[in-house]
């Protein structure tokens, strides 16, 4: 079981993000707000999860939530400030967007930029040890599938409806064949040093 809350008697939202490791694509980010003592048998890490099972609590995540919100940065920005500071953006980008202003934030992983001035804690794999941190990470990673999905309708021959832009043999001998797209993150070292055969 999943805990409710770090902060106690504070308004609380949890973040995580999905796709830092990939090759293609933006990076996408959540932010949770759950009412207090918040409970749900289902929610996890949603790598441990099937998809089907992502989306449905998708559902319920955002019929349960007081607040939540995704943020994105897309592949140009991540190669002018790099995947981290990307990804902590993100976060920040989803934490503007929330209808309730949280009060604290807790984050998956260890490594955070302060917002606002409010307290903060990083908890490495946190998706796996609070809920809001959990429906965190299955909404940015819905949201970030249904966007490289309608993308894999313009490039096919990537396979990203099945590697979702991270950077599987398929990927790259795909990238090997037909060069980058502009969605790719040029700042990646995509293929060794002799096997590129295309200018960043």
């Amino acid at each position: 079981m999943l805990k409710s809350c770090h902060y106690k008697n504070q308004v609380e939202a949890g973040c995580d993000e999905a796709g830092r490791g990939c090759l293609a694509g933006s990076v996408y980010a959540a932010a949770v707000i759950f009412p207090p003592d918040y409970t749900n048998d289902m929610l996890n890490d949603s790598k441990q999860l099937s998809p089907k099972k992502r989306y449905a609590l998708r559902t319920v995540i955002e019929r349960d939530a007081l607040a939540w919100a995704v943020g994105v940065v897309t592949p140009e920005e991540i190669d002018k400030i790099n995947i981290l500071n990307a990804s902590i953006l993100a976060m920040h980008r989803a934490l503007d967007q929330l209808t309730l202003r949280p009060e604290a934030v807790i984050v998956d992983g260890n490594r955070f930029k302060p917002y606002h001035e409010l307290p903060y804690t990083t908890v490495v794999k946190g998706d796996g040890k609070y809920l809001s941190i959990a429906a965190a990470s299955i909404l940015a990673k819905t949201y970030r599938d249904d966007y490289m999905d309608a993308l894999a309708q313009e490039y096919p021959q990537y396979d990203w409806l099945s590697n979702k832009g991270y950077p599987t043999q398929k990927h790259r001998t795909a990238i090997k064949i037909h060069g980058i797209t502009p969605y790719h993150r040029r700042s990646f070292t995509l293929l060794p040093p002799e096997e590129l055969t295309f200018d960043f």
